[in-house]
């Protein structure tokens, strides 16, 4: 600590109880003490789900109004400084004290407070002495919610004063070596799950490597990721993602020769083996690894130019157009197609791009009129039936802003012409202009191809959103690329591995990661090899993997696995209602609709359809009745509305779940009226999903026959029993299961509990 700040906060010495992998030099510079075992009348602990406690009985005094983490990353080692922001909310002067869970090997850095007070001190204990205030604070304040970080060590401080109605921010900063595997490094700043949880942080990143970083993942949280130079980047939480809560989570690959990958696996003995999450990040720096001809694009554009589209819709329309042809390269190839009533191209097949061509293309282009109606099937005939540029990757961009009503206007006869008649392997990117499109229809027609749905909303601008998708195809690194799965003997693993998500990989563009998921059978090793066309030349990339590493403390993997089966299940539902004669009562409809329940109830992951089943009064043991309004809802909103807001928010829900690689644990969606809502009667905790019936959580495994469970122990809260749970649970990072308010019905190990918990 500089000078200025021991004249503002007093002498700050530091407690250093516990050090692990730290030298003995840097130990010897922090006198140890034993912390004393009194408390504070506040106890702050900013990761929890109640945050700041009153350690006697009455309103809380000390608040939490706002944390901020600066992480800064150096190869293997982190230094986490957090500052948290405090107010007292009464008129008297109180005295406060910080508790926080930290990472093994941690070592304090340095703690500060704001304003003059009696000399501060800081100490990490190691686990048994964490647990002992741990268990000391549960009795005495009576709230389970502390129990999420029992198996950490702690960090406590001493006593800083927070003067009456004021305001006050306590800093902290530590650093602990990260564990590394192989090529990946993991962080965690451990966090509440509880949905109770709404103390904004703000969580900025910085990574520092010796080696080019070829990827940054987080399974916990979105991420802005700015790249300042190939050995450094820096991620944060973007703004309105502030308050979500659960542990931040955050993995960087180091990389290797052009693609690199990393696994994460968690087990699950129910079908001798488990998930799997494969992570692949692309080279930082291509062009080291480009022949002299890397991957070209060719562009064919196409264009609605019904009446609908008249005023500003053509006039964005040919601004992005415009757009389009000046991003493209000198030498990459293009073409133009119109449509309304009749289909009709700039040229024949694909042109390359030069002065003479772009000159010719801007004046067709600006001389686009609207007439007629929308012919949406002969316009996607003609665009992927063109002869194709030898060794580019072809791209149809296709625009529309109505329904199909000229020709052929059967959805399933324009998706079936798209699925069969593609005999070039065009990538289609559709956008839909507005609500009045088939949103169905234009989403399976993307992901079919290896392309992607767009939707531009009313007031959103089309040239803009065009644009950005235009944008992240510059640079095609792997193109075809495709997947196989072998033994270490190099043999074909069958039967090894279900159920892989993405079914088809897409193609892969300067700053992509991939995100594959599926279940694993057995634990011997396999090897992955992924192949396409990288830079222009054919190559393969094989990674092999050890499952014996998988652990429960990956519990986010099962989850993002069933969230992205869930959404590809309710699209099969959708796609069978294209014809308008299919329902409900059809078998392959009710054979989906009860693996969406089923998975849905399990993993606690609900969609529009399914929001019922963590409805008051809802009884899951009734499953006819469960399964009826499961198949009304998806009969009524997945099968039958397929245009204006109520069909373009199912495909919004549908996509963002289907290419989902970050947890959702609000259970967040669009509903029909394109308001966004969650829900907070259900729970996720790790591994584990928890419904609220009443004052009792129960879980996801005893739910639907929860009125018949008869639990073999009831352990009230408070109790050693109840503690010895709590270092059980914590083994497997589940401890959080028994963190809920209220009485909590669980399975432990095969046999049903009953925590007789407490409520405020």
């Amino acid at each position: 600590m500089n000078t200025r700040q021991n004249r503002e906060h007093g002498s700050i010495w530091f407690l250093v109880i516990f050090l692990t992998g730290v030298s003995s030099a840097a130990a010897q510079v922090l006198p140890a003490t034993r912390p004393r075992l009194s408390l504070a009348s506040n106890v702050i602990m900013p990761q929890s789900a109640e945050r700041a406690f009153t350690i006697d009985a009455g309103q809380r005094d000390v608040e939490i109004t706002e944390v901020i983490a600066d992480v800064d990353i150096l190869d293997q080692l982190a230094t986490t400084t957090i500052e948290i922001r405090l107010r007292n909310t009464t008129a008297r002067r109180q005295e406060a004290e910080l508790i926080m869970p930290v990472p093994d090997s941690a070592l304090i850095r340095s703690f500060t407070y704001e304003g003059a007070g009696n000399e501060g001190q800081a100490a990490i204990l190691p686990r048994d002495e964490a647990r002992r205030i741990y268990d000391s604070l549960v009795a005495k304040i009576r709230d389970p919610a502390l129990l999420e970080f029992i198996g950490y060590n702690m960090v406590r401080s001493s006593v800083f004063p927070v003067e009456a109605h004021g305001r006050q921010w306590v800093r902290l900063t530590y650093e602990h070596l990260m564990p590394v595997n192989d090529n990946r490094i993991d962080y965690i700043l451990p966090r509440s799950e509880s949905l109770e949880y709404k103390v904004p942080w703000q969580i900025t990143c910085t990574i520092r490597a010796s080696k080019d970083i070829a990827t940054a993942y987080s399974s916990s949280h979105k991420l802005t990721i700015t790249r300042q130079s190939n050995h450094e980047i820096t991620v944060k939480i973007p703004s309105g993602t502030t308050d979500q809560p659960g542990s931040f989570r955050l993995s960087y690959l180091l990389e290797q020769n052009g693609i690199t990958a990393s696994m994460f696996s968690y087990p699950d003995p129910k079908f001798g083996g488990g998930y799997f999450l494969l992570l692949a990040g692309l080279p930082v720096d291509p062009s080291k690894d480009a022949p002299a001809e890397a991957i070209k694009r060719e562009v064919t554009l196409v264009i609605d130019r019904s009446g609908s589209m008249n005023g500003e819709k053509i006039k964005q329309v040919r601004e992005a157009a415009l757009q389009i042809l000046a991003g493209l390269n000198d030498g990459e190839t293009f073409n133009i197609i119109i449509y309304s009533n009749t289909v009709e191209m700039f040229s024949p097949e694909p042109v390359e791009k030069n002065a003479q061509t772009e000159h010719a293309a801007r004046s067709y282009i600006q001389n686009v009129r609207v007439t007629g109606g929308t012919n949406i099937h002969d316009a996607l005939v003609e665009s992927l039936r063109q002869k194709p540029s030898a060794g580019f990757l072809p791209i149809v961009l296709f625009l529309t802003d109505g329904l199909p009503t000229v020709g052929n206007t059967s959805e399933v006869a324009i998706r079936e012409a798209v699925m069969k008649g593609n005999p070039y392997n065009r990538r289609v990117f559709t956008f839909g202009v507005g609500v009045d499109v088939n949103a169905p229809l234009l989403e399976r027609v993307a992901s079919e191809t290896r392309g992607r749905a767009t939707f531009v909303l009313p007031k959103e601008d089309v040239e803009v959103k065009v644009g950005q998708v235009f944008r992240q195809l510059a640079g095609p690194i792997l193109a075809d690329p495709q997947m196989d799965i072998n033994t270490i003997k190099g043999t074909p693993a069958l039967g090894r591995t279900l159920d892989i998500m993405p079914h088809k990989m897409p193609d892969l563009f300067e700053g992509d990661q991939v995100v594959l998921l599926g279940k694993y059978i057995g634990e011997e090793p396999l090897t992955f090899n992924i192949r396409g066309n990288y830079l222009g030349k054919p190559r393969t990339f094989t990674f092999t993997f050890d499952f014996t590493k998988a652990t429960t403390k990956n519990g986010f993997v099962p989850r993002l696995w069933a969230s992205r089966k869930i959404a590809e299940l309710i699209d099969e539902v959708r796609q069978l209602g294209a014809d308008g004669n299919t329902n409900t009562s059809d078998p392959r409809v009710r054979e989906l609709v009860d693996e969406i329940v089923r998975l849905s109830t399990e993993f606690g992951i609900l969609t529009e359809y399914t929001a019922f089943l963590a409805r008051e009064g809802t009884d899951l043991a009734d499953m006819p009745t469960i399964r009826r309004e499961a198949s009304d809802h998806l009969e009524a909103r997945a099968m039958k509305s397929r245009s204006g807001f109520g069909g373009v928010n199912q495909s919004l829900n549908i996509m963002g779940q289907r290419d989902q690689s970050v947890l959702n644990i609000q259970n967040e969606y669009y509903d029909a009226d394109m308001n966004r809502v969650s829900i907070s009667t259900v729970q996720q905790i790790n591994d584990r999903a928890y419904y609220r019936r009443g004052n009792r959580w129960v879980d996801s495994r005893l739910v639907s026959g929860e009125s018949e469970v008869r639990p073999t122990k009831v352990i009230e809260f408070g109790t050693e029993e109840f503690f010895e749970l709590a270092q059980r649970l914590a083994r497997t990072n589940r401890q959080g299961s028994i963190a809920l308010r209220g009485d909590i019905l669980l399975e432990v190990d095969g046999e049903p509990i009953l925590i007789r918990g407490l409520v405020r």
